[in-house]
């Protein structure tokens, strides 16, 4: 999220868009109210798997044992309206892209939460039938 804060103060005239996991996000979650405070808006879009999605990915490639990485996220809709901006956030099922489309037309940061599954069966969102990404080994 600060690349995307940097890019919007570099090109203002320019749609943002930070594409993110659940993880990634979280160790940088404290900079929406950086560009909420900075009027910098732009679309952060959360893969959500609920987990370090590459350790298990790596580690199915490199050990027969699967390392656990799995966490519990906090309700990023929720979440990203605690910093007070209006309209901060949506839930999404992968894509949706009518919603990418009225998110870029805020004037705001939009926080969109899209349950995804990318290795092995992982429930992230219990409405969510969530995707199977293409090019990434899904595991049965």
């Amino acid at each position: 999220m600060p690349g995307a804060i940097a890019a919007k103060l570099a090109y203002p005239e320019r749609k943002i868009v930070a594409v993110t996991g659940d993880a990634g996000f979280m160790m940088n979650s404290q900079e929406i109210e950086t560009a909420l405070r900075m009027k910098t808006p732009f679309v952060v879009l959360i893969w959500n798997d609920a987990e370090y999605g590459l350790i298990p990915g790596t580690s199915c490639v490199t050990s027969a044992v699967p390392a656990t990485s799995a966490s519990k996220n906090p309700d990023f809709v929720k979440y990203a309206e605690s910093f007070g901006g209006e309209r901060l956030s949506r839930r999404a099922h992968s894509g949706s892209i009518p919603t990418l489309k009225k998110a870029l037309a805020d004037d705001t940061v939009v926080i969109i939460d899209c349950p995804v599954r990318l290795f092995g069966k992982h429930e992230t969102d219990a409405a969510s039938e969530g995707a199977r990404l293409p090019g990434v080994r899904n595991q049965p």
